[in-house]
């Protein structure tokens, strides 16, 4: 049957519902409201405070109990805000958080244990007490049981830090977490989902899955695409990059039969017929093998030596500016002789009056004094 609004009652399904308490709620979609939103505990939500003592106690190791001594007093300041009393035994080597009268928040003893692994981790105090926000959240990864051999861990570890920590600088900036690696464990602080990212980084770089670097790369490829609102709800996994699988040498064709079996070494003596031989001459015969390649290696070395001493050859510079200098000289000199034959040519014909010049000049010709007059 259907009634006038027949359209309009196809389209609203109602639905149906196991539990009398699965009833939809008003609530349940409305735009405005942020379910992934972790609100702030406030005191008055718990004013009777805790009915029981809840206590976390971890050990650290011998070489932080003098940088714990220093950074105690700040980390008992901050747990104090929260109303958790914290403890420091330095005979037993623990560190012990318990909750008292003045605290509220229930969750906040988790954090409090979560406070004192991360300083048992060489994490710095300033950079753990972060940890007491609700929006930070930590994960301490174990990766000193995921490969036996201790050179293959310390190598895959190496390339989890990367040159002067550049891979895990990269890691925190794309992860938005703060990684820690000291001994077997790793420390990561941060988000749910970069902690994950974390930890999955972390598990392949250590099992040699994947190195780190091929992580970089996704994870920026991720970032770009998360931009563009059009690929928002397509699948990512082609445009990911992959690390290449070394191919393995192909498998031989299966066959029941055996392999042919290899001749030993007195079957091969037999053929070449040192198998007879006497000792001595077996033992003259090596001596002359030995001694032939050490004179080869000999005059290898010595070639060797000696081109040290050879001098390279020096290019020859064939400068174009050598002919043109010779050419300019050669015209230079052409130019020379013919204004001194001209200028020859010139004396030859002009006459010149010796008694007329030396008018001009003012001075009057000596007259030559005879013998006779002398005498």
């Amino acid at each position: 049957m259907k009634n006038d609004n027949g359209v309009a009652e196809q389209e609203v399904k109602t639905k149906k519902h196991k539990g009398k308490h699965d009833k939809p709620k008003p609530w349940d979609e409305d735009p405005n409201i942020d379910r992934w939103k972790i609100e702030k505990f406030e005191p008055s939500w718990n004013d009777g405070g805790m009915l029981e003592v809840s206590s976390f106690s971890t050990l650290f190791p011998e070489y932080r109990e003098k940088y714990l001594q220093e950074a105690w007093p700040t980390v008992k300041s901050a747990l104090k805000e929260y109303g958790v009393s914290c403890e420091l035994n330095l005979v037993a080597g623990s560190m012990t958080v318990s909750t008292t009268r003045k605290t509220r928040d229930p969750f906040i003893i988790m954090k409090a244990r979560d406070l004192i692994k991360l300083l048992s981790r060489s994490v710095p105090a300033s950079q753990a007490i972060k940890i007491l926000n609700d929006e930070v959240q930590c994960d301490i990864i174990k990766i000193g049981n995921l490969v036996r051999n201790k050179e293959r861990f310390v190598k895959r570890r190496q390339h989890l830090i990367g040159p002067n920590s550049s891979t895990l600088k990269a890691l925190e900036i794309l992860t938005g977490c703060y990684i820690l690696v000291q001994g077997n464990t790793v420390a990561a602080m941060g988000s749910f989902k970069g902690l994950k990212q974390v930890r999955r980084i972390v598990e392949d770089c250590i099992q040699n899955k994947m190195h780190p670097v091929y992580h970089i790369k996704i994870l920026m490829m991720k970032k770009e695409l998360e931009k563009d609102p059009a690929l928002a709800n397509e699948n990512w996994d082609r445009k990911n990059v992959k690390q290449k699988k070394v191919k393995s040498k192909e498998k031989k064709p299966y066959t029941p039969f055996p392999p042919p079996q290899q001749p030993s070494k007195i079957d091969i003596q037999l053929e070449t017929g040192e198998y007879f031989l006497s000792d001595k001459t077996k033992s003259a015969k090596k001596w002359l093998e030995k001694q032939e390649k050490q004179a080869e290696k000999a005059a290898e070395n010595k070639k060797k030596r000696e081109a040290s001493f050879i001098p390279p050859e020096e290019p020859v510079k064939q400068d174009s500016n050598v002919k043109n200098d010779s050419e300019d000289v050669a015209a230079i000199a052409k130019s020379l002789k013919k204004k001194a034959k001209e200028f020859g040519k010139q004396k030859m014909v002009e006459t010149v009056d010796a008694e007329a010049y030396l008018a001009e000049s003012g001075e009057k010709p000596r007259k030559k004094k005879s013998k006779h007059g002398q005498s």
